[in-house]
């Protein structure tokens, strides 16, 4: 678990190091930091057959999911990739389905701590297609893609929830959760979620210059970041 830790501490100081000078090079560095950050804690603390779902769910699937969206404009809406983050496949930059692993899992750890059973799905949907919220609007104007029309659409956040839903009901279906581990066991994924949310949130109003992503991203991601930060708390 003491990897675990070191890599999240590696994950922040790259994610620190964006606004002060963001470059591709830095984008897959983190995004790759955070892949490998939810994959390891997955295969470490629920063994490698769970390691392996979560990649085939969220990495295999994050892949499909995208290409589909290149080539059609479903789920999402039409948008393409500038050629800017490195190797593609499909059309699709291989970066881009890891972030789907890096916040996929601690999404779904994050619902496991604050609802129980099958409310863990709409929750953990939730947590992650809120992430995006984010994500899109900074990945925009940094140049990393583009929609037609210029906005990001509506749909696209409904794609992604709809998509994130999914997401979620294979890791119930395929990986149930134990209830042998504590939150002791999950903390450097919870605080992974929570270090998202709140320095998402000061980037974006303070030194992204986006302050409507600021805004809409606290709101909504905060619907589940807020609750789990006040139980976490309270223990």
């Amino acid at each position: 678990m003491t990897a675990v830790w070191v890599g999240l501490t590696v994950l922040i100081g790259l994610q620190i190091a964006y606004p002060l000078a963001s470059s591709t090079g830095l984008v897959i560095a983190t995004v790759l930091c955070g892949f490998l950050l939810s994959v390891g804690h997955a295969w470490v603390t629920r063994g490698r057959r769970t390691a392996l779902i979560l990649v085939a769910v969220t990495t295999v699937g994050g892949l499909l999911v995208e290409a589909l969206g290149v080539a059609t404009g479903v789920p999402f809406g039409r948008y393409e990739y500038t050629g800017t983050l490195g190797p593609e496949l499909l059309g699709v930059p291989l970066v881009v389905p890891l972030a789907w692993t890096w916040m996929a899992w601690p999404a779904w750890l994050a619902a496991g701590r604050l609802v129980p059973g099958r409310w863990r799905i709409p929750v953990g949907a939730l947590a992650l297609a809120s992430w995006d919220l984010f994500l899109d609007p900074q990945m925009v104007a940094a140049g990393y893609w583009r929609w037609a029309g210029g906005a990001i659409p509506i749909t696209n956040y409904l794609g992604w929830f709809a998509v994130a839903l999914v997401m979620m009901a294979l890791l119930y279906r395929l990986a149930p959760p134990s209830s042998a581990l504590s939150t002791r066991d999950d903390a450097p994924m919870l605080a992974l979620y929570l270090w998202t949310y709140y320095s998402s949130v000061l980037a974006h109003a303070v030194f992204l210059g986006l302050p409507r992503s600021a805004l809409w991203g606290g709101l909504v991601m905060g619907t589940v970041a807020v609750p789990l930060t006040i139980r976490l708390a309270r223990r």
